[in-house]
C-alpha cells in the first residue's frame, strides 16, 4: 500500500457455500478518485463493495483504510463501535433502494439532520438551516423540509439519500447502483447531480454499477468483474474504448448493440 492510498485491499476471497463470490481480489483507491466496479449480476461486484465497506467479512484478505491523520486501520480488525463511528464520520453509503436507507416516517429535514446529530451537532436552528441548504443542493425545494419521504418520487428519494449521506462531508462514499430502477430521464439528472457534487466536495467514491455508460460518465478508473475475479482494470476510457479481455469486450459490445 503506497503512502497516499486512501483504501487498499489485498487477496480478498469470500465464499457462500459452494459459490466463490470473491476470489483473490485486490483494490486500491486514492483520495478524490472515483472507481467503478462493473459486471453482470452475480459477478461479485456488490459483494466486493460490502466487504470494502466493512458490511461483510472476507474469508481471506485484508482491507486497510488511511485516516485523515495518515494512520492505517485494518478494517476487519476494528470493533463494531469504531466501524459505526467511521461510517458516521469519514464514510458514507448510498444504496440503490433509498427507502431502505431513509427513515420514511421522519421528515426530509430530519433525515438529513440525523447524520449531523450523530456527528455531534446539537443546535436545532443550525441543523435545520444546514438541512435546508443541502435539500437545495440536491435540487429539492427547501420548502419541503417538513414533508415525509413517503410522498416523494423515486428520484427525489435518491437525491434525499445523497443529501443525508454527504451533509457531513465524508472522505469516502460507497455507491451501490445509485441510478438503478429509475427512469432514463431521472437517471440522467441524478448522474449530473452526483458528478457535480463529487467534483465540488473532492470525494473518493467506490461505485458499483451494471451500466457501462454510468461508469464512463462518473469514474476515472474501472474494474471489470466476472465470477468473483477482476478480469480487467485500468483507466475507464482506455478499458472501454479498447477492451482486452473477452468478457469486457462482450460487455461493451452489448451496450453498443442495445
Amino acid at each position: 500500500m503506497s503512502d497516499d492510498t486512501l483504501l487498499s485491499a489485498r487477496d480478498l476471497s469470500l465464499s457462500f457455500g459452494t459459490l466463490r463470490a470473491l476470489d483473490g481480489v485486490d483494490v486500491d483507491l486514492w483520495p478524490g478518485e472515483v472507481l467503478a466496479i462493473v459486471g453482470e449480476s452475480g459477478s461479485g461486484k456488490s459483494t466486493l463493495l460490502n466487504v470494502l465497506a466493512g458490511r461483510l467479512t472476507p474469508d481471506q484478505g485484508h482491507v486497510f483504510y488511511r485516516d485523515p491523520d495518515g494512520h492505517l486501520a485494518d478494517l476487519h480488525a476494528m470493533s463494531a463501535p469504531a466501524l459505526r463511528a467511521l461510517h458516521r464520520s469519514d464514510w458514507g453509503f448510498v444504496q440503490q433502494d433509498a427507502r431502505a436507507a431513509l427513515r420514511m416516517g421522519v421528515s426530509a429535514g430530519g433525515n438529513v439532520g440525523e447524520r449531523l446529530m450523530a456527528k455531534g451537532a446539537r443546535h436545532y436552528g443550525e441543523i435545520r438551516a444546514e438541512a435546508a441548504r443541502w435539500l437545495e443542493m440536491v435540487e429539492i425545494d427547501p420548502g419541503r423540509i417538513d414533508d415525509l419521504p413517503r410522498i416523494f418520487s423515486g428520484g427525489m428519494l435518491q437525491r434525499l439519500q445523497i443529501a443525508a449521506t454527504l451533509v457531513t462531508h465524508p472522505r469516502l462514499v460507497f455507491m451501490d447502483e445509485p441510478t438503478g430502477g429509475l427512469d432514463v430521464s431521472v437517471q440522467a439528472r441524478l448522474l449530473d447531480l452526483i458528478r457535480r457534487l463529487v467534483g465540488q466536495l473532492g470525494l473518493a467514491v467506490v461505485l458499483v454499477t451494471h451500466d457501462i455508460a454510468v461508469a464512463r460518465l462518473l469514474a476515472q478508473r474501472i474494474m471489470v468483474m466476472q465470477r468473483g475475479r477482476v478480469v480487467e482494470a485500468g483507466l475507464t476510457d482506455q478499458v472501454l474504448d479498447d477492451p482486452a479481455h473477452p468478457y469486457t469486450q462482450l460487455l461493451v459490445s452489448s451496450v453498443l448493440q442495445a
